[in-house]
């Protein structure tokens, strides 16, 4: 099978591009793949059940038909998880790691702009406990539900528009070099790394996008709770404080949950070249897959009626 190709390049001379890249499991542990098969497999199920089970409540539930929960269901979301699902569990339960350059491509883009909603609909949600704490009386009258769906079409446009030049930026790049990856999945960083030359404006594209969105998000909901400590702590009873502060504890674990593994996959990135491969291949995987298994968690252990749904 031919996996690589000729181009000719504007200055008359040819190179080698490969036609696909081998993806990378977790280094050190190949001979263990068929035993990691069944946990990653787990892992899976329980992310289309967990997050099934939240979209389905909230929409039989009209208890939960408010602004908090139709946000929810825009965090529950499975697309980020099912963008990876092909890949590695090609990897892990048929030993397949080769990718077409196309594919990659697409996988780059929906992981990315899946990654950028999320970032999105967790501001959304700290502008929601912002507004239910400040004044909970125009709660209702303020978050209607027009303006939730003006705010999903938002942060669905942004996404897509950001993350949309990605693909053709890595499209215009050579790659005769190696072609293996360092995670079981594609990610704009990592197939960059294996271009031969020319990523600065690649490179300046993904900080410009990174704080965009992540940057300018992460800001916006740390400036959110300031406003809402602020609130609170104007509140004259301990009881009413606590009872406030309660109501955010959900949406603090989901944002520690998606920012954090963030957070250790950029400090590894561009810190942490001297580790060793397997400890970049777990944090990228953690990066995708711990947000989707623990956000059911947290709001199934937080919300009743999910958890009458589920028993």
């Amino acid at each position: 099978m031919a996996t690589s190709r000729w181009h000719h390049a504007d200055n008359n001379y040819s190179h080698f591009q490969h036609l696909y890249f081998v993806l990378t499991g977790i280094p050190g542990l190949e001979q263990k793949y068929y035993w990691m098969a069944l946990p990653l497999g787990a892992i899976y199920v329980v992310v289309l059940f967990g997050n099934s089970i939240i979209i389905s409540t909230i929409k039989s539930e009209s208890s939960l038909h408010i602004p908090v929960y139709y946000f929810l269901c825009m965090l529950a979301d499975m697309g980020l998880a099912l963008c990876t699902l092909p890949s590695m569990l090609g990897i892990f339960w048929f030993n397949y790691k080769s990718i077409a350059f196309d594919a990659c491509l697409v996988q780059i883009y929906f992981i990315h702009t899946f990654s950028a909603i999320e970032s999105g609909v967790l501001v959304a949600m700290a502008f929601d406990r912002g507004v239910a704490i400040w004044s909970p009386l125009r709660y209702s009258v303020i978050l209607t539900n027009g303006v939730v769906c003006k705010t999903g079409l938002v942060i669905l446009s942004r996404a897509v528009c950001v993350v949309f030049p990605v693909p053709f930026l890595i499209k215009r790049l050579a790659f005769y070099c190696s072609n293996i990856l360092s995670h079981s999945f594609c990610l704009h960083q990592g197939v960059m790394h294996l271009a031969c030359a020319g990523t600065h404006v690649n490179s300046l594209y993904g900080l410009i996008a990174v704080i965009f969105t992540k940057g300018s998000d992460s800001l916006s909901i740390l400036l959110s709770y300031v406003f809402i400590l602020q609130t609170v702590m104007a509140i004259a009873s301990r009881e009413g404080q606590l009872k406030a502060l309660n109501t955010c504890v959900s949406h603090i674990c989901a944002v520690l949950i998606f920012y954090v593994p963030l957070i250790g996959v950029s400090v590894i990135h561009h810190f942490g070249k001297h580790l060793s491969p397997l400890t970049h291949a777990l944090m990228a995987s953690a990066y995708l897959l711990v947000p989707p298994v623990l956000n059911p968690i947290v709001y199934t252990v937080k919300t009743k009626e999910i958890r009458r749904k589920i028993v």
